[in-house]
């Protein structure tokens, strides 16, 4: 009989180099400082709210002033509540969407929340409010802007970097600035001065990452929850072209339907392949943004559409069970606070979430395995209905697992497969379908070099 231990890493490694040139460029490419500060803290909030809450729109006109902009109670301390009760790390707020309205007083427009009946500081309230709960705060700032005159001329870089500085310089700490790649299609022609506004935001906020339309986090490819079967982290450079990004983002209200739609199950964007042939490479993870609702923000007809805790629980092992970050947009309504009906899926969700983690059987700091170890065994005090089993790269030592195997030991002492798995990164949620066993075997049966295992847990 063929014993399924005898290829692996240390011996075979899938018949590829396990060390050559080309690994060790490979594996160069690192995370940041703050990329891996992400890594660590994966899953987080997005909070659609301005102008279109008050108009119910998904997208601005471009004609609406600031009387109407009716909301008359904002309630930051409940929408970090619901967060926190979620397990989620911070809060992206969108500080200005494509209508142009700004949730703080900027000075460089009229067209704000200074000129409402309502008056105060959005911003602050918000990022005031996730600081004293220990959350992150990040801004969204939409580089299209319906409203501003100065939009398609050189003068809207100044207009625009003039605005960034505001929220980088008056909140305090910023996380994650994300930049939106949606454009009507209408919209007059421009391009915007990426590299200056990188350059902004690396000056006044060194530690925040810059997403989706920037260098630091890249953009899964959809807004339905989806991510690649391998879901790398080391990619080609030319991936953070924020123009590229933008083309493939949103051109109408209606294309919101056909980003849920997409899929990117089939995309290669980090195998050895596909990276021979590059020249520059970077470290680029991918981000999940999905919503709680069909909308992005709320609206009454809406409330049907709150996803339930199964379907988010699913998103999160997609996501953070999968090499990504996880940023779920949850929309305050028109009262300023989470809807009931997504505040007790974000509820239940943390409470998934907690109940994955709640019965570790086993949990191990691996490090480098030796060459030595061409498997690596766990054996537990008893027989044991084994869940999930959760597994992380030491990223700062590059994604270096191709491809792995977990196996269960049986009381007669022979092993099953359980699961099959190709990269790790920072993490990976393995599900292993409550079977019985008295043990499990790692068995790494692709790496670029050797595998350097932070961690590894087995959950019932």
């Amino acid at each position: 009989m063929k014993n399924p231990f005898e290829k692996n890493w240390t011996n075979y490694n899938n018949g590829v180099p396990l060390d050559d040139e080309e690994v060790s460029r490979l594996i160069s490419v690192v995370p940041s400082g703050a990329q891996y500060r992400l890594s660590q803290r994966p899953f987080y909030l997005f909070v659609h709210f301005g102008m279109n809450t008050a108009t119910g729109r998904e997208w601005g006109s471009g004609t609406e002033k600031c009387e109407d902009f009716t909301i008359k109670k904002v309630k930051p301390k409940q929408w970090v509540k619901c967060a926190k009760e979620a397990g989620a790390s911070g809060i992206i707020l969108t500080c200005k969407h494509h209508d142009g309205f700004c949730l703080w007083p900027s000075q460089c427009t009229d067209f704000s929340v200074k000129n409402t009946d309502y008056g105060k500081d959005i911003v602050k309230l918000v990022s005031d409010a996730c600081r004293s709960a220990g959350l992150d705060f990040g801004v969204y700032l939409s580089p299209w802007d319906m409203h501003e005159k100065t939009y398609g001329t050189r003068a809207y870089d100044d207009y625009f970097c003039n605005q960034l500085t505001e929220l980088l310089c008056n909140y305090g700490e910023i996380s994650e600035v994300w930049f939106d790649g949606a454009k009507g299609a209408n919209a007059r022609a421009f391009d915007y001065d990426w590299q200056r506004y990188y350059k902004l935001v690396r000056d006044l906020q060194p530690q925040a990452n810059i997403a989706v339309c920037g260098p630091d986090i890249r953009w899964v490819g959809n807004e339905g929850g989806k991510t690649r079967e391998s879901e790398y982290s080391v990619v080609p450079k030319y991936l953070q072209d924020a123009e590229i990004i933008a083309h493939s983002s949103q051109r109408s209200e209606a294309d919101a339907g056909a980003m849920k739609k997409l899929t990117s199950k089939d995309e290669d964007l980090g195998s050895r392949a596909v990276l021979q042939n590059e020249g520059e490479l970077c470290w680029y993870p991918a981000e999940v943004d999905v919503s709680i609702r069909d909308d992005w923000f709320w609206s009454k007809n809406g409330n049907n559409t709150v996803k339930n805790a199964k379907k988010l629980f699913e998103l999160y092992l997609n996501s953070v069970g999968n090499n990504c970050t996880l940023l779920l947009n949850v929309p305050p309504t028109d009262k300023g606070v989470f809807h009931r009906k997504d505040a007790k899926a974000l509820k239940k969700l943390g409470k998934r979430i907690d109940a994955l983690y709640s019965k570790p059987v086993i949990v191990e700091k691996l490090d480098a395995l030796d060459k030595r170890d061409e498997y690596v065994d766990f054996n537990f005090d008893s027989q044991k209905k084994l869940r999930y089993a959760v597994l992380s790269e030491n990223i700062l030592l590059s994604q270096r697992v191709e491809a792995f195997d977990i196996y269960l030991k049986k009381e007669n002492g022979k092993f099953t497969k359980a699961y099959s798995g190709t990269v790790i990164g920072s993490k990976k949620i393995a599900p292993l379908g409550g079977k019985k066993c008295i043990g499990a075997r790692l068995v790494i049966r692709q790496s670029r070099s050797t595998p350097v295992i932070a961690e590894i847990g087995f959950y019932e």
